[in-house]
């Protein structure tokens, strides 16, 4: 630690996303009186291509991650496996007692590494599927807006690196300087609930077999009471192998796709309208009040208030 400041090295892969290697700069390298140093690397020395903005000149190579205290890779487009020679040089940095972070899709070079086996990890909320397929050893998260596994951190899509960068401040420094570069940075210090509010909302799948249709009438019908059994009926086919299809399609049981369909409307009618919670509940087909308050906020992470203050500038309907 050379000056006695903590070391963070940022790594730059090539087609490196703009604002996920914005952020750890901004945070930690725009700090001359702070108590980070900043290096961004890439593989090797020279230009490396980013994705939203202009060509790096990067001075550092690999070799820079030897002495580095926290070593960030930000996302980078399209993720695939890093080579050889980077995974190699993460997987060392890791050994050597580095702090390893990721933003958004740097979360695929950490695992390609084998640094996410047996942990809780997050990425973009997009992506998730495609890393829990390509990484099994690894559980995703995708609700998340960071995860904090000690010696390996993980962020969200974006925008949630600036979490997991103020967060690595509050764990090394405390709450307070944490909250004076949040007010530098015009940015909350902690942002309420995850990726969750942010997600898309369910839509119907278009599978080439016959139910296409159910999923649209279930989606008419939220405000009933709707059961296994009825959508069986309704797709002409036995419960047991609806079950099967929705698992196929969806990757989720009937009961849970209805309930992440009822869940995404009410996030449809809190941003577009001033409906009451009741009135939301009931077009849900959520039951009472208190009823869709409890679900909403242990799957979307905040309260119907929260999310409609955030997401919708229309006169608040009593959520």
């Amino acid at each position: 630690m050379p000056g006695g400041k903590h070391q963070v090295v940022v790594v730059a892969l090539d087609n490196v996303l703009a604002l996920d290697i914005g952020i750890p700069v901004q945070v930690f390298g725009s700090w001359p009186d702070g108590p980070y140093a900043l290096t961004v690397c890439a593989e090797r020395p020279g230009p490396v291509t980013m994705h939203g903005g202009p060509v790096l000149s990067v001075a550092a190579g690999l070799e820079a991650l030897a002495t580095a205290d926290t070593v960030i890779v930000p996302g980078y487009l399209e993720p695939d496996r890093p080579s050889a020679e980077v995974g190699a040089a993460l997987a060392e940095a890791a050994a050597q007692g580095s702090r390893m972070v990721s933003v958004c899709l740097g979360a695929f070079a950490l695992a390609a590494a084998g640094l996410l086996d047996g942990r809780r990890a997050t990425t973009h909320w997009q992506y998730a599927a495609a890393l829990a397929k390509q990484y099994p050893q690894v559980t995703v998260q995708p609700e998340a807006l960071y995860i904090d596994e000690g010696h390996v951190l993980t962020s969200g899509g974006v925008t949630a690196g600036l979490d997991l960068c103020l967060h690595l401040i509050r764990r090394d420094h405390g709450s307070r300087l944490a909250n004076q570069r949040a007010r530098l940075m015009v940015t909350a210090s902690h942002r309420a609930g995850g990726q969750a509010q942010f997600m898309d909302l369910p839509v119907s799948p278009d599978p080439d077999g016959r139910p296409a249709p159910v999923y649209e009438w279930a989606l008419h019908n939220l405000h009933q009471p709707l059961t296994v059994d009825q959508l069986a009926r309704r797709a002409g086919m036995s419960r047991r192998t609806l079950i099967r299809r929705f698992h196929a399609d969806t990757g989720r049981p009937p009961m849970r796709w209805l309930l992440d369909a009822r869940l995404g409307l009410g996030r449809e009618l809190l941003e577009s309208s001033d409906l009451t919670v009741e009135a939301v509940a009931r077009r849900c087909g959520l039951g009472t009040p208190a009823n869709f308050r409890t679900l909403f906020k242990a799957h979307v992470g905040v309260s119907p208030r929260v999310y409609r203050a955030t997401f919708n500038s229309a006169p608040s309907g009593g959520a």
